[in-house]
């Protein structure tokens, strides 16, 4: 009997608003995405994305999302090897009910299930998809914001953030402006920050490794508020400067957080990942320190920064491919899942 060589695996996301399904394909010699579909709960703007909607939203669009993948990837189901789901961090209700369909998937195409950690796919897909060899990973989300490197087959956490993430504070700054929540109100901050002018003065807090993102938000509440009731004239500063000063604030937070890490771990490349890690700003503020050092920077486009499936299955078929398995008795899902609790047995 020839050893097995190819293998297809199935990623189902849905720790936030985004749903994502995708189909991945390794050869010997390759990786090939075969299909990479997402479905997006946009709520109105000046609110937030509910658990309970979003996971309803997911239950509502997963079959048909599952199906055009399938047909997308030019394959059946007796092709797949294995069902991915993400099995932490997130929240709850849209993570629960994307792993019950994963489930459903499991049982009904007789595939084994993998749980996959969120924060890992991230990490492993940028990998492959950025050919970044050994780098920093600064992970930015709207849940999480962590620098992380590897050491013994483990994601170590240098430094991560003390209360909110830095996509939170972006996401409920663009609560606070009533800005759209199309295509992400991350994104729609970004483009006001580039008319931006003014640098306002907002609390910088760095302790050690760690940042800390809730005292800059109720700052920066605050002007937004005193504008709106005295107006932009009389402010001084208008809504982009605002959003300006937001951003150049946290980004030179992370920033300085991830070049301590590259000194700690003599390395001189930095990878971004996470859905942060889109915006062009904190692109080219990590690639100015990056090139200072010596160093380069690594970053991959909405396609993969942005939530997505085929993060799950890349992450999901490596671990599957060292023998992992998780058995459907042990697949629920855990709002908080550490990276470091990962024991990486696909790396040296």
């Amino acid at each position: 009997m020839t050893e097995k060589t190819t293998y297809i695996a199935l990623g189902c996301e849905g720790s936030a608003n985004k749903l994502g399904i995708g189909v991945i394909l390794h050869t010997p010699t390759s990786t090939r995405i075969l299909s990479n579909l997402r479905h997006t709960f946009n709520s109105p703007p000046g609110t937030g994305f509910l658990p309970k909607d979003t996971a309803a939203h997911h239950r509502a669009h997963f079959a048909q999302l599952a199906r055009s993948a399938i047909a997308a990837a030019k394959i059946t189901p007796q092709d797949v090897d294995c069902i991915c789901f993400t099995q932490g961090p997130g929240m709850g209700a849209p993570l629960t009910s994307v792993a019950v369909a994963a489930r459903t998937l499991a049982l009904l195409w007789d595939k084994p299930l993998v749980g996959v950690n969120h924060c890992v796919g991230h990490i492993e897909m940028g990998r492959e998809i950025t050919g970044a060899d050994n780098p920093v990973v600064l992970y930015v989300s709207g849940g999480n914001s962590q620098v992380i490197a590897y050491a013994e087959r483990r994601y170590r956490i240098f430094g991560e953030t003390l209360d909110i993430a830095v996509g939170n504070c972006l996401d409920r700054f663009a609560r606070t402006l009533e800005i759209s929540n199309d295509p992400a109100p991350g994104y729609n901050i970004e483009q006001l920050a580039k008319k931006g002018t003014k640098l306002l003065d907002l609390p910088y807090t760095v302790k050690g490794m760690d940042c800390s993102f809730s005292g800059i938000l109720a700052s920066v509440d605050a002007l937004a508020a005193q504008m709106k009731s005295v107006g932009e004239d009389k402010a001084g500063y208008t809504p982009e400067d605002l959003c300006f000063s937001l951003q150049e604030t946290v980004y030179a937070m992370l920033v300085e957080i991830t070049e301590r890490a590259m000194a700690h771990v003599g390395s001189s490349q930095v990878l971004i990942v996470g859905g942060v890690g889109c915006n062009e700003r904190l692109q080219a503020m990590m690639g100015e320190m990056a090139r200072e050092r010596g160093g380069s920077v690594f970053a991959t486009d909405e396609r993969f920064c942005i939530d997505n499936g085929i993060m799950i299955a890349q992450a999901g078929l490596m671990a599957y491919k060292t023998g992992f398995r998780t058995p459907l008795a042990e697949s629920v899902c855990t709002q908080r899942f550490r990276t470091d609790e990962v024991y990486v047995k696909w790396r040296d």
